[in-house]
């Protein structure tokens, strides 16, 4: 017979110690730990009784799939990889008042026309879903509506309804009356997710899971959760900002790392359809530190400004900050400036951000970056109608990246003439009313920082 026993588990990451201890050392989050009941296995395994044997179908075969469910909203349909597929999964993240219940309720408001959505709030009561509702001026769209926490009954409900959509906001509010865990504990967060989704695929219901998030930005209970789920879903941005930005971390339907540009107004989120004017809307020219760098957000081509300050500094250790952008590629992109092209920046502060929120993940935009920093540097512009793209090596060779023709293409249709790109002898590129200068090493963007213009 099993018995039950208690352990430390870490409410950020998942860590089981044996005693309480202040600090996770699997995370460094301090005042984390919490003590929950475990039931322990008996030694023995399974024992005599026998399973099921599984019986095996051909892989080739013939499948029902069935049409995705578009919300209308482009945005958002472009993230989930083309519409919500029937019998997924999908847990969206971000801060807390970035707006992840606001773009829910957009989302089944929109689907409720042509689809039975029901929408659960363990966090908020009815009249409060109702008052945003109205709010974003949709208290007339036909959605389900009610504020539970009890996992039980909401897969008794899954299994008598014919839903076809269904909110959880948030996975962290939901608990399972078996388990001794307060509701939000790493048992509770994992046991209700499984229920919810096991019964959820089975009927199924597309199932959109709300997660909180932890200091670091990572959903919070254990990562376990990110690996039950179909979709997992960021919402990245600066309260304080207007701009939301929705990025697909993990898709199994669809392309990862696509995101999608919202704009959070009177009426809600508001999608952009074209982000690269957004970004660049506020950008001006003959700036010193300033160079437009075209760069891949899953398959949709983005123009955004990388603007970087190098300044002296008063303190015997100069400072590096950095806004979306990864500070240890800064770091190297600093040391092959000052090895192989003999620019010295080690003594000065340096000051690197990407313009309107954005954050940008892939190594193309080394050639940028480094663009910036010698502009800033030498007090010379980079010329206002130029794109850089380009990853550079540790010896300071530029090295190809994908999807030029699509960059290339972007840049033009926002009016810029030339482009900075690495050099490649296998294709030939010709982009109208675009002038390419394909180079081979990070030493051949010096000149534009030397020469008179």
């Amino acid at each position: 017979m099993s018995k039950t026993s208690t352990a430390y588990v870490c409410q950020s990451c998942g860590s089981v110690y044996k005693k309480w201890v202040g600090k996770c050392e699997a995370c460094g989050e301090w005042n984390t730990i919490v003590e929950e009941a475990v039931v322990e296995s008996a030694p023995k395994g399974l024992g005599k009784a026998k399973g099921r044997a599984i019986e095996f179908v051909p892989l080739k075969g013939k499948s029902d799939h069935k049409p995705r469910k578009k919300t209308g909203i482009e945005e958002f349909d472009r993230v989930t990889g083309g519409g919500l597929v029937a019998g997924s999964a999908v847990l969206i993240g971000g801060d807390p008042g970035i707006g992840k219940s606001t773009i829910l309720l957009q989302a089944v408001a929109a689907l409720s026309k042509n689809t039975r959505c029901a929408y659960i709030s363990g966090e908020e009561a009815i009249d409060q879903v109702r008052m945003r509702a109205d709010r974003l001026g949709l208290g007339d769209a036909d959605v389900s509506l009610a504020s539970i926490t009890s996992v039980r009954d909401i897969v008794s409900t899954i299994d008598k309804s014919d839903f076809d959509v269904m909110v959880i906001d948030s996975i962290q509010t939901m608990y399972l009356d078996n388990l001794d865990s307060a509701p939000g504990t790493v048992a509770q967060v994992r046991a209700s997710a499984q229920e919810l989704i096991r019964h959820a695929k089975k009927k199924d219901i597309c199932l959109l899971l709300v997660g909180h998030v932890t200091k670091d930005g990572q959903i919070a209970g254990p990562r376990v959760l990110e690996h039950m789920v179909d979709t997992v879903l960021y919402f990245e941005g600066d309260r304080s900002h207007t701009f939301r930005i929705l990025r697909s971390v993990k898709n199994r339907f669809g392309a990862t790392d696509e995101i999608g540009v919202f704009e959070m107004g009177e009426l809600g989120l508001q999608e952009v359809t074209n982000p690269s004017e957004l970004f660049l809307s506020q950008r001006q020219e003959e700036v010193t530190g300033s160079a437009v760098f075209a760069g891949m957000e899953g398959t949709r081509p983005v123009l955004v400004e990388i603007q970087a300050l190098v300044a002296p500094s008063p303190l015997g250790m100069p400072r590096r900050a950095v806004i979306g952008w990864d500070s240890s590629r800064l770091a190297m992109v600093l040391a092959v400036l000052e090895t192989r092209c003999g620019v010295k920046i080690g003594a000065n502060d340096v000051y690197l951000n990407v313009a309107g929120g954005l954050r940008i993940i892939e190594p193309a935009a080394d050639l940028a970056v480094a663009a910036a920093l010698m502009s800033s540097l030498s007090g010379v512009p980079v010329p206002h109608d130029m794109i850089l793209f380009g990853e550079v090596g540790l010896s300071g060779e530029i090295r190809n990246v994908g999807q030029l023709d699509t960059r290339l293409k972007e840049a033009s249709k926002l009016g810029f003439k030339h482009a900075t790109i690495p050099y490649n002898s296998k294709t030939k590129i010709k982009i109208e009313n675009l002038k390419i200068n394909q180079i081979r090493h990070i030493r051949d963007i010096v000149p534009l920082f030397t020469e008179e213009n």
